[in-house]
């Protein structure tokens, strides 16, 4: 049997902050990260189209707290301890500079995971951290000690923090000790859409779209990405996260609204009609109007049953309903879902109401502590699962000994 003063389960992004956070504020604490497979930082490397969207540029607790569907209540004290400020002056003092892009997105100045990744390995092992790899966890369990079991080799601690993510086997465990596990649905999904409108132009972005799920109590806004299979972009990827629950009980079928232009069906219609009276001589799919994409006009256009040589003046009553119509309220089938690039969020986990949110600690157990994603914590993309992982790393260091 091998003993450490900490074992961290898991060898990932709120696994590596948490060992080396410990590592720093306690020298002669000994700490081990166990990782299952051969590589860890596996989902850092490929996070932000592998450049690692490390936090977001939200400065106040209580506008950071509204990006996460499920969390929103239990971080906003977690959030007054540490957050987007203290993520980027952490990796400042590694060596590791910020850069904030235009959307808020929070990237290292190399525009590369390596950089974080190496920022970690070698913090990990300047301050004596064991990062011990194929190590598949089976089970653990508490007398005086924890004790945990791998396939390979029997550990035991002190204290044991679990951050393992969206591991199943992991929640089947924990939930054998008692904690209750939130049933697990993907959240951060992109929506595949089988229509005429779209079919032709993927890659066209509408940058400020209303998206609504019908019979549903659900609304985002945001730019939308046509995709080849579908929609993207922030405003369907808000929706997949604040709906989460709720499109998975409906199996991924279900229908949305959009409105392209965030105005309502009778203020464009009254728009319409002036267009048809100041460009009447125009070709209607040849101008754009209302600042959308020539490509997504001439799609809604045509769905409007409009000919692509009709003129404004030679549109009828009932075509320029239609086109106000396919402008601020065109519906579209939702067919199943797709992983969003090559990350994968999960809404669930333990359930929040066991965990004390002041030190990360079980309330259940003690000494037995989590961080990241293994809780009912989850967000919208842009670097706020990352802020989630450091801000709980960081807290739970603070207060383990």
């Amino acid at each position: 049997m091998k003993y450490f003063d900490v074992i961290i389960v898991g060898g990932g992004a709120a696994g590596f902050f948490a060992a080396i956070n410990i590592a720093e504020q306690y020298p002669d604490v000994t700490v081990a990260i166990l990782e299952k497979s051969k590589e860890v930082l596996s989902k850092v490397k490929v996070s932000g189209g592998g450049r690692c969207n490390v936090t977001h540029a939200e400065f106040i607790p209580q506008e950071l707290v509204k990006n996460y569907p499920r969390g929103e209540k239990e971080l906003l004290g977690p959030f007054h301890s540490f957050m987007t400020g203290d993520t980027m002056e952490w990796f400042e003092k590694k060596g590791v500079p910020l850069k904030i892009e235009e959307d808020g997105r929070i990237f290292p100045e190399s525009n590369s995971s390596q950089t974080i990744i190496d920022c970690f390995l070698y913090e990990a092992k300047k301050l004596g951290v064991e990062v011990i790899k194929q190590q598949v966890v089976t089970n653990f369990n508490k007398d005086e000690y924890w004790h945990v079991n791998t396939k390979t080799d029997l550990y035991s601690c002190e204290k044991l923090i679990i951050a393992t993510g969206s591991s199943a086997k992991i929640w089947t465990e924990l939930n054998k000790l008692g904690h209750n596990i939130v049933q697990p649905v993907p959240s951060l999904f992109t929506f595949n859409i089988n229509d005429s409108r779209i079919k032709e132009i993927p890659g066209v972005v509408a940058q400020n779209v209303t998206v609504k799920v019908l019979g549903a109590n659900l609304e985002t806004n945001g730019p939308l990405l046509i995709t080849h299979w579908g929609m993207s972009a922030p405003a369907i990827l808000k929706l997949s996260a604040f709906g989460a629950v709720e499109l998975a009980k409906k199996q991924y079928d279900f229908q949305i609204e959009i409105n392209f232009i965030n105005q309502d069906y009778d203020d464009a219609l009254s728009t319409l009609k002036q267009i048809k009276i100041d460009l009447a001589k125009k070709v209607v799919v040849n101008h754009a109007m209302f600042d959308l994409p020539k490509r997504l006009w001439n799609q809604l256009v045509l769905a409007a049953q409009i000919s692509a040589e009709a003129r404004w003046a030679d549109i009828n009553k009932y075509q320029l309903e239609q086109l106000s119509n396919q402008l601020t309220k065109a519906m579209f089938n939702v067919k199943g879902k797709s992983t969003f690039k090559e990350e994968f969020v999960t809404a669930g986990g333990i359930d929040l109401k066991e965990v004390n949110f002041k030190n990360y600690q079980s309330k259940l157990f003690e000494n037995l502590y989590f961080a990241g994603e293994v809780i009912n914590v989850d967000a919208i993309t842009g670097g706020f699962n990352f802020q989630n992982a450091w801000t709980g790393a960081y807290i739970l260091s603070k207060n383990l000994f």
